[in-house]
């Protein structure tokens, strides 16, 4: 840009003999310029979490503790193919669509397998 500019005050390229081509992709380089801003600062962390949300989703198991999207804390007692039960309180459960789940605050470890008997 400050080329074209020296280009311009000097004389040489001046608006009838220059280049139309070049004078296209100047007049396009800051929208492009935009869109890969765009790309990178909203688009693409926007893609991470939802892969991230994604997998947190289908990691569920029994005993985890998780947060509804309405704010509610409970314990997975069941998990269906779309839907969680999740125990609110002793003896309340709810049936929760898994994709409401917001948040997993504890994770169940894997019961260790009983290798006692092996010995």
């Amino acid at each position: 840009m400050l080329i074209l500019t020296a280009q311009a005050a000097s004389g040489t390229a001046s608006g009838a003999g220059g280049d139309p081509t070049m004078a296209i992709i100047v007049q396009f380089l800051p929208i492009v310029l935009i869109v890969v801003i765009f790309y990178f600062l909203l688009i693409r962390p926007q893609q991470r979490r939802m892969k991230a949300h994604q997998a947190m989703i289908q990691g569920l198991k029994r005993g985890d503790v998780v947060v509804t999207s309405g704010g509610m804390i409970g314990k997975v007692k069941s998990v269906a193919d779309d839907e969680v039960r999740v125990e609110l309180a002793p003896n309340v459960e709810v049936r929760v669509v898994r994709h409401t789940i917001s948040e997993v605050r504890a994770k169940t470890e894997p019961a260790p397998a009983n290798d006692s008997s092996a010995s």
